[in-house]
C-alpha cells in the first residue's frame, strides 16, 4: 500500500476505533494481537514498557522526590537505592531523609554534617548496632585482678577505672588495656573520685584524704563526721562509722561528703577544714553530687553550684557558696509517708533530677522541681537499679542483666547477662562506664567501658562495647 493510501486507511480506522465502546475498543486490540507477528509483538512490548512504567523520580521536581521518599521505611529506601543508578543517585541525595531514619534508631544527628551517603552508611552502622542490642550481642566482658580484699569503691573518667580496696590500697586501671597504672596505699575506701593529679577517698574510718598519684603521698586529710551511734554501718574491724559519698570541685575550691551521721559536710578542699555542717536528713546519707545549674528558677539561676544530697527517703537540694545560714532550698520525696525508698543512684545533670524507687524512675524538672516523669520498666520496679539516664536512652541492671532502655517508648531494646556481682545497698561497688551514648548513639561513643561491678572473689568485672562491625 502506498503511503497517501496509508495514512487515508490509518485515519479512518483511528476515527472508527475512537467511536467505540471500552469494551470493542478492547475486542478489537485482542483480535490485531492474535494477528500480529513476532516482530510486532516485540515493538508493542517495548512501547508499552515506556508508557505504562514511568519513573516519577526521574520525571518529578527533586524537592518532591525527596518529599515523597520521607514516608518510606529505611528497608524500603535499600531495595530502591537498587532499581537503577537514577534512583540510587536520588536516594543517596536525600541527606534529611538518612538522617531522619538515623534518628529514628536513636542516634544524635550533627546537623552541620549534610553528606547523605555519610548519613547512609551511619545508618547502616546503626542498623547493625541496635540489631546486636535485641540478640545480646552489642556487649562483651573482661576482668581486672590486682587486690586481695573486698573492692567496695568504683570510679571511672576518661577511659581510667579507679577501685578502693579493704586490702588498703586504691589502683588505676587502664580499662582499654586492663593494665594497672597506678597502685598507692591508702586506708580502707568507701568511695573514691580522682583526677590526672590526685584521688580523694572517702573511708570506713569516717575520715577522708586526699593523695597524690605520683607519689602515693596523703596531702589534705579531714576529720569532723561522727559515728552514727545505733546505726549499723560496720567497718572491717566493727566501728560504726563510714563515708558513704564524696565529690568535689578545684574552681569552688570545695568538697563535701555524706555519712552515716546524718549529716551533709562542706570542706575547703586546699585547707582540709569544714567550712559548713548542713543538717536536716534523718537517715544515712547515701549520696552527695555537686552540679552546675543550667536552668532559672526563682531558687537558682543558670551557674549556680548546686549541691544535692539524699537518704533512703528524701533528696534535698542546697546552695553551694552561702557558708553561713546555708539552708536547704527544697527537698523531694516519692511518697509522703515514707512508704517508699529511693536508691542512691542519683544524677543530675543541671537540667533534671533523676533517682529510682520501689516504683520506678522518677525524674524531677529542676526548675519547677515538679516531677515530669514517671516509668515504669516491664519488670518489677523494685528489682530494678539506675545506672544512667540520658536523652534518648537509660542504662538499667537487675541481679542478672543490663537493660537498655529506650526513653521515647519506654521499652527495653536490650540487655546483656550479668554473674553473681557483689552486691551493694549503698551502690558504691558498680557503676556505668561510658555515658555519653544515653543521649544518642553517634558511630564514636558506642565504645570503651558501659559498666563494672566488684565481684566476690575481689575481681573486677567489666562490660565493654563490642567493636561495630
Amino acid at each position: 500500500m502506498e503511503k497517501a493510501a496509508f495514512e487515508r486507511w490509518l485515519e479512518s480506522v483511528s476515527t472508527s476505533f475512537l467511536a467505540l465502546s471500552d469494551q470493542q475498543r478492547n475486542q478489537s486490540l485482542d483480535h490485531l494481537i492474535s494477528l500480529s507477528g513476532a516482530a510486532q509483538l516485540r515493538h508493542l512490548s517495548n512501547g508499552l514498557e515506556a508508557l505504562l512504567k514511568r519513573d516519577f523520580l526521574r520525571l518529578l521536581p527533586l524537592e518532591l522526590a525527596f518529599y515523597l521518599l520521607r514516608w518510606l521505611d529505611p528497608q524500603t529506601l535499600l531495595t530502591c537505592c537498587l532499581v537503577c543508578k537514577q534512583w540510587n543517585k536520588v536516594i543517596n541525595a536525600c541527606t534529611e531523609v538518612w538522617q531522619s531514619v538515623c534518628r529514628d534508631l536513636g542516634w544524635r544527628i550533627d546537623e552541620s554534617i549534610q553528606d547523605a551517603v555519610h548519613w547512609k552508611g551511619v545508618y547502616l552502622k546503626a542498623k547493625l548496632r541496635m540489631k546486636q542490642l535485641r540478640e545480646e550481642d552489642a556487649f562483651e566482658t573482661s576482668s581486672l585482678i590486682g587486690h586481695s580484699a573486698r573492692v567496695y569503691a568504683l570510679y571511672y573518667r576518661d577511659g581510667l577505672l579507679c577501685t578502693g580496696s579493704d586490702d588498703l590500697s586504691a589502683k588505676l586501671w587502664d580499662v582499654r588495656t586492663g593494665q594497672c597504672v597506678y597502685g598507692i596505699q591508702t586506708h580502707t575506701c568507701a568511695t573514691v573520685k580522682f583526677d590526672e593529679q590526685k584521688l580523694v577517698t572517702g573511708s570506713f574510718d569516717n575520715t577522708i584524704a586526699c593523695w597524690e598519684w605520683s607519689t602515693g603521698a596523703k596531702i589534705q586529710q579531714f576529720r569532723g563526721h561522727t559515728g552514727a551511734g545505733w546505726c549499723q554501718a560496720l567497718s572491717a574491724n566493727g566501728t560504726k562509722k563510714i563515708i558513704f559519698s564524696i565529690d568535689y570541685n578545684d574552681e569552688l575550691d570545695t568538697l563535701v561528703s555524706g555519712s552515716a551521721d546524718f549529716t551533709v559536710k562542706v570542706w575547703s578542699l586546699s585547707a582540709g577544714t569544714c567550712v559548713n555542717t548542713l543538717t536536716g536528713h534523718t537517715e544515712w546519707v547515701t549520696k552527695v553530687h555537686l552540679q552546675k545549674c543550667q536552668v532559672e528558677s526563682m531558687m537558682h539561676s543558670p551557674g549556680d553550684y548546686i549541691l544535692l544530697s539524699v537518704d533512703k527517703y528524701e533528696i534535698k537540694v542546697w546552695p553551694i557558696g552561702c557558708e553561713i545560714n546555708c539552708k536547704c532550698l527544697k527537698t523531694l520525696s516519692v511518697s509522703e509517708d515514707r512508704s517508699v525508698c529511693l536508691q542512691p543512684r542519683l544524677q543530675f545533670d543541671g537540667r533534671y533530677i533523676v533517682c529510682c524507687s520501689d516504683l520506678g524512675i522518677y525524674q524531677w524538672d529542676f526548675a519547677s522541681f515538679d516531677v515530669i516523669r514517671v516509668i515504669k520498666p516491664q519488670q518489677e520496679p523494685s528489682s530494678l537499679s539506675l545506672l544512667g539516664f540520658g536523652d534518648v536512652f537509660a542504662l538499667l541492671f537487675d541481679n542478672h542483666h543490663l537493660h537498655v532502655m529506650d526513653l521515647r517508648t519506654e521499652v527495653t531494646v536490650g540487655r546483656w547477662p550479668l554473674p553473681a556481682y557483689r552486691k551493694s545497698k549503698r551502690g558504691s561497688s558498680f557503676l556505668p562506664g561510658v555515658t555519653s551514648w544515653l543521649n544518642g548513639l553517634d558511630g564514636k561513643n558506642d565504645a570503651g567501658l558501659v559498666f563494672a561491678t566488684s565481684m566476690p572473689d575481689h575481681s573486677i568485672h567489666l562490660v565493654l562495647w563490642r567493636e561495630n562491625g
